[in-house]
């Protein structure tokens, strides 16, 4: 199951199942779990451990030295969960900083030419599309969408169930259960198919609409505007989630380009 001109580390932990294709290489340190299929002319180096049943494609360089100044080859690390799609070309960087890592969850899809930069986190059931690129210390939080050619800066949050269109400029931090899109981004309204497609509740999605309403069309400031999404709108576990992540944001919220359906959204009945 490894081709004959695969370069492989004695050192390299590997299950027996694995498949490596042609000119694939191997380094130290890498521990890659059952049921993985390695394409050819990848480049697996560094402290790197791949889950099980991971599909990984021609030409992906996973684990190289992070694209950070600051890095002066401390000791850091990156870990891949389970059943996860890396194809053509993607870049995987580790952490920085003494032990510092990058963690990606399970059940992702990356395509083609996608970076994940150093010190970031990726949930579970993701998909980044083709070219798709995370600076530094990004979280993408679970079944979120990343649009082709979208540019995603340095500590940015992405929240869960939302979806940024292709081409995107992402400077802030992207709402749960949002659609957004722009140059910045911006929120345009509910990721209604997401919601529907991971079965939320009617209730919990028009609470969803109502806390959307106030917080990005009635013209408060985003903190006052959570402070009264707390107050006037049911404490669904939905809402709970989006009030917390404005809560917590630190580069600050995207904001609204005010389109009339976020107040007036016909797909809601």
């Amino acid at each position: 199951m490894i081709h004959p001109t695969a370069i492989i580390s004695k050192k390299a932990k590997l299950a027996d199942d694995i498949q490596v294709g042609p000119y694939t290489v191997i380094a130290d340190n890498v521990t890659v779990d059952k049921g993985c299929k390695i394409g050819a002319h990848c480049v697996i180096e560094g402290n790197v451990t791949i889950g099980k049943s991971c599909e990984i494609f021609t030409g992906a360089v996973i684990g190289s030295r992070p694209q950070d100044l600051k890095y002066k080859g401390e000791k850091n690390f990156l870990e891949i969960g389970d059943n996860n799609i890396i194809r053509e070309y993607c870049t995987f960087n580790p952490g920085t900083g003494e032990e510092g890592g990058t963690v990606v969850g399970n059940n992702n899809l990356f395509m083609a030419y996608s970076h994940i930069a150093h010190d970031c986190r990726v949930g579970n059931g993701c998909v980044i599309a083709n070219n798709g690129t995370l600076a530094g210390h990004v979280t993408i939080e679970d079944r979120a969408v990343i649009g082709g050619l979208v540019a995603i800066h340095q500590f940015v949050r992405v929240g869960i169930l939302s979806i940024i269109g292709g081409c995107s400029k992402v400077v802030q931090d992207i709402p749960p259960y949002s659609t957004c899109d722009g140059h910045p981004a911006r929120v345009y309204g509910l990721n209604l198919v997401g919601l529907r497609r991971n079965k939320i509740s009617k209730d919990s999605m028009q609470a969803l609409h109502q806390a959307f309403k106030i917080l990005f069309n009635s013209g408060l400031a985003i903190k006052h505007a959570a402070e009264k999404v707390e107050k006037e709108v049911p404490k669904t576990k939905e809402v709970l989630v989006l009030v917390n992540f404005i809560k917590n944001s630190q580069r600050g919220i995207s904001g609204s380009c005010r389109l009339t359906r976020i107040g007036t959204d016909k797909r809601m009945d």
